[in-house]
């Protein structure tokens, strides 16, 4: 049984969903404390040419606040302001017209709740990917909520029957194999491959917004970028 655990991220690169595939179990890491700055609302998408950072608004967002614990801003037009960027950088590519109606039935989802609204978000491109695999909520799973950091990833890939356990290749730093041996449980981490996809620019930018991704390539070439990686 392998499991993969990362935390919710809005609209997250072509990376995230290729974990999503590799492992049989999907936990959406949301009980723990939300990073000011970094990506769990936030993203980028090809405007003019060039990498723009768009946000959806927080109320009183704070570290000390974990993810399932904050809430969208109410009653704002920054939903309708995204997705307006969105329209305006997109509309010429060629699957604009499957696609948008799925960023936008997503955006102005009313759900007020971070953690509920991203764990949407990314089940409805999962559904569009023909992916499959068991999404859950760590905040849902009853485990040692004491536990952090390493003992907390093996405690819930123990939870739910894993046997191997598969990281986003940024964790190499994090997460020692020996540990996770000792455990019963084996380490992987997955690395995407080089893909490159015609963005009608001069320059390819990596790693944008699966939005991106989307927008510029058919269902089934998408399917065969969900492949292109090694797990190592």
């Amino acid at each position: 049984m392998k499991i993969g655990i990362m935390q919710p991220y809005l609209f997250p690169y072509l990376g995230y969903f290729q974990l999503i595939k590799a492992v049989d179990k999907f936990v959406i890491y949301d009980d723990v404390n939300y990073i000011v700055g970094g990506w769990v609302n936030r993203n980028r998408i090809l405007l003019n040419g060039q990498p723009h950072l768009f946000s959806l608004q927080i109320s009183k967002k704070s570290q000390n606040k974990k993810i399932n614990e904050l809430s969208i801003v109410p009653e704002s037009n920054n939903r309708i302001r995204i997705l307006s960027m969105i329209q305006s950088a997109y509309k010429r590519a060629p699957m604009y017209d499957q696609i948008f109606p799925i960023i936008r039935n997503i955006l102005l989802n009313p759900e007020g709740n971070m953690s509920s609204y991203i764990s949407r978000s990314i089940a409805e491109i999962c559904k569009y990917l023909e992916i499959y695999t068991q999404i859950l909520l760590s905040s849902e799973l009853e485990k040692d909520n004491k536990l952090k950091g390493e003992d907390k990833i093996m405690e819930i890939s123990k939870v739910l029957g894993g046997d191997t356990y598969i990281n986003a290749i940024g964790g190499q730093d994090l997460y020692l194999k020996n540990n996770f041996i000792k455990n019963n449980l084996e380490l992987k981490f997955i690395q995407m491959d080089s893909v490159i996809y015609d963005q009608k620019t001069k320059v390819f930018i990596p790693n944008l917004s699966i939005m991106d991704v989307l927008m510029f390539n058919e269902l089934k070439i998408v399917k065969k970028m969900l492949m292109m990686y090694s797990l190592i």
